[in-house]
């Protein structure tokens, strides 16, 4: 019985000069002295040891003379005994018991080596209430998010592949990675600073997509483990030269993963350069809160901080208006399932459009200040997710060109509607949209950002 009594988990333990026993109680006195090892007393509380206890010194026979006394001794004991066995035994009701304690750790191990050669580290954080992720520094990458359900019953959240040859293939929808420079899209892949005009790789139709064709989810960051007051850490860095994918100035980066003891995924972005240029970073995990590959998440109950979403045309490209979400199938503002409307959100396979939602929310947002963005609920599992972020738009969207020819960890196969992201960010094509919050980055400028993952283990 593990207690602060400093009992151990056994039947029949000495604690100073007592004995702790679980075999039945019976209580024998005589009017010439006290048989202690017939004296017993009952614990009314539940114990590790069992129900009920009885407690008897170890030193054998206590004599002494009158009834009296025989009486005062008993009670004296009695009481100890009482004493002990309720410092020993454990009164909390196990529904509201306190979970154990793990102790925090950072591991690093080989997730493989890339095509062209490069070694690819793995990062495993666990916090003090045990939940998990593991990051590798292949696009600053999370690949694996193990948190609990109200039962105490981890299951992995994140939708992604078991090595590095997944990540590397050409079809890789972005899966739990660090999307930029830009992420999201810049319209015909041209934008202009200062009276310049740049010309981005096109590789979404005749759009720029998360930075290009090799943007940062298919480099090698280097990497380094932190422990933190908060929870264990890593820091991940790069550096994009000057005409990177087409982009001005090299960008020098810094990514901090901070798994919280408050079972929060923290990820906090640095950014300078050297040339005016232009930097929108954001985390593209596809999330199931019933465990990766266990379903869609249709029944996935959102709510979104939002009353309006930024105006797009048929290439998703930003129209320059805002449209309310009241009476929309994309008002989130009260919570409501993922498939309760989807198809009544316009659709078109013939033109790429398999439907689903898409579309970037604009937050209430206040410069410098985290602020709470949306919250998503899985009826099965009770786990609940918040997102927390000091960006002026979400972007939230629900794995439409999952088709099922992505095989993923262990064996799952990732169909529609599979996982949803909810992607912290600015708005999309703001470079070519003086009127959105600016995007461009000047020497002598820092970027930062910061996007909050909280996950709560509801019933």
């Amino acid at each position: 019985m593990s207690n602060s009594a400093g009992l151990a988990h056994d039947s029949n333990v000495e604690f100073r000069n007592l004995k702790l026993s679980t075999h039945r109680p019976g209580l024998k006195t005589q009017d010439a002295g006290l048989r202690t090892q017939d004296l017993s007393v009952y614990c009314p509380f539940t114990c590790a040891a069992g129900p009920l206890a009885r407690v008897t010194t170890a030193a054998g026979p206590v004599q002494k003379r009158g009834s009296i006394m025989t009486a005062f001794l008993a009670r004296v004991l009695s009481l100890c005994a009482a004493l002990v066995l309720v410092a020993g035994c454990n009164t909390t009701d196990p529904q509201t018991a306190p979970k154990k304690v793990t102790a925090m750790s950072i591991t690093k191990s080989s997730f493989g080596t890339t095509a062209d050669g490069k070694e690819v580290d793995a990062y495993t954080l666990v916090n003090t209430q045990g939940t998990k992720a593991k990051l590798i520094t292949y696009g600053a990458t999370l690949t694996e998010l193990w948190v609990a359900d109200g039962s105490g019953n981890l299951a992995d959240v994140v939708l992604g592949f078991s090595d590095i040859a997944g990540y590397e293939q050409a079809n890789n929808p972005y899966f739990g990675c660090t999307t930029g420079r830009y992420a999201n899209r810049i319209a015909k892949a041209k934008f202009s600073i200062d009276g310049t005009e740049y010309t981005l790789a096109t590789n979404n139709g005749p759009n720029h997509l998360h930075g290009g064709k090799v943007g940062f989810n298919r480099k090698v960051w280097s990497a380094s483990p932190k422990e933190t007051s908060e929870g264990p850490a890593v820091v991940f860095t790069h550096t994009s030269p000057d005409g990177d994918e087409g982009y001005p100035g090299a960008l020098s980066m810094e990514v901090t993963y901070t798994l919280t003891n408050s079972n929060e995924l923290r990820i906090d972005y640095k950014a300078t350069t050297d040339k005016a240029t232009v930097v929108n970073l954001t985390h593209h995990s596809y999330f199931n809160l019933a465990g990766q590959g266990e379903g869609d998440i249709l029944g996935h109950e959102v709510t979104i901080n939002a009353e309006s979403f930024t105006a797009v045309d048929e290439t998703l490209i930003p129209t320059g208006k805002f449209t309310a979400v009241t009476g929309t199938p994309y008002d989130f503002t009260r919570s409501a399932t993922i498939g309760g409307r989807i198809k009544q959100i316009p659709s078109d396979p013939a033109k790429g459009n398999p439907g689903g939602y898409d579309l970037n929310y604009v937050l209430p947002a206040e410069e410098g200040k985290v602020i709470h963005a949306a919250t998503v609920r899985d009826p099965s599992s009770g786990r609940v997710m918040e997102v927390w972020t000091d960006e002026p738009g979400i972007q939230f969207y629900t794995g439409n060109f999952l088709d099922g020819t992505l095989t993923g960890k262990e064996g799952k196969v990732y169909k529609k509607h599979f996982g949803f992201c909810l992607e912290t960010q600015h708005y999309p094509d703001s470079p070519n949209h003086p009127e959105f919050p600016s995007t461009t980055l000047k020497p002598g400028e820092t970027y930062t950002h910061t996007c909050v993952y909280k996950f709560v283990a509801g019933r």
